[in-house]
Formats: structure tokens, sequence, C-alpha cells
């Protein structure tokens, strides 16, 4: 049975398996419409879509544990500001991907929309595939 974990998001839960095309650059998106989180100052809940969009390196992040792994904020407090960041480190952790953007669109509380993203890019690549990466978004 699968186990959810709904306050304590980790990269223990995110599981990466062998990418089969490392030698093409090409681009998988992840779209998680039904996030939330805890604000850690009022302990309402934040709604938002959380869209991650990576250039594989040898690895690619399992869906399944994507989606542990965004359960698990559930009942987490923390700041949109920081766990979109927090999305994006345990994924380059994870994956070092050659390219990856988290965006989190947050719902509407308060009368203000926040939305925030999150780049990395592989400094380590020389500077035109770095560009070729830029064109695959």
């Amino acid at each position: 049975p699968t186990t959810y974990r709904f306050d304590n998001p980790g990269p223990d839960l995110l599981e990466a398996f062998p990418n089969h095309y490392p030698g093409r650059d090409y681009v998988i998106t992840f779209e998680h419409p039904e996030f939330t989180s805890l604000c850690p100052m009022t302990g309402q809940p934040d709604f938002a879509t959380i869209t991650v969009q990576y250039a594989p390196g040898e690895k690619c992040v399992e869906s399944k544990s994507f989606k542990l792994y965004m359960c698990a904020f559930r009942n987490h407090g923390s700041f949109m500001e920081s766990l979109t960041n927090k999305i994006a480190e345990d994924l380059i952790s994870l994956l070092a991907p050659r390219r990856l953007t988290v965006e989190g669109l947050f719902a509407v509380r308060g009368g203000t929309a926040i939305s925030v993203r999150v780049e990395h890019l592989d400094k380590k690549l020389d500077p035109a595939r770095q560009e070729e990466l830029r064109r695959l978004w």
C-alpha cells in the first residue's frame, strides 16, 4: 500500500530512474494543480498550481514519487517563496538537470495573488548548449 505523508516534505520521498535519452535535449513538464500548504504565520491554507519543467541529464524523476512529495506539503507551514525554492533544490539535488524551472501560481488570498518562479541552468555546460536549452522553453 502507498504511504502518504502530509507534513514532512523531504528529498527522501523522491525517486529517479535513468534517462534513456541522455544525449538529447528535451523538456519534461509536471503540473500539480491541487497543491496545498499552510501559511506559517496564520495557519491558513495556501492553494497553488506548481509547474516543474526540466531538461534531464542522466536521471528523470519518477512520477508517483513526485506526487507523494507534493502531497507532503499539505500540512507543512512554509512561505511560498521558501517552498518553491525547496522544491527546486530537492529536484536539482536528485536529478542534476541541465535546466529546471519551478513555478508556483498561488491562489488569491487577502486580495493578493502571488507567483514564484525559480530557474536553474547547469553552468558546467558550454554557452552554446546553455543557449539551446533556453530555446526549449
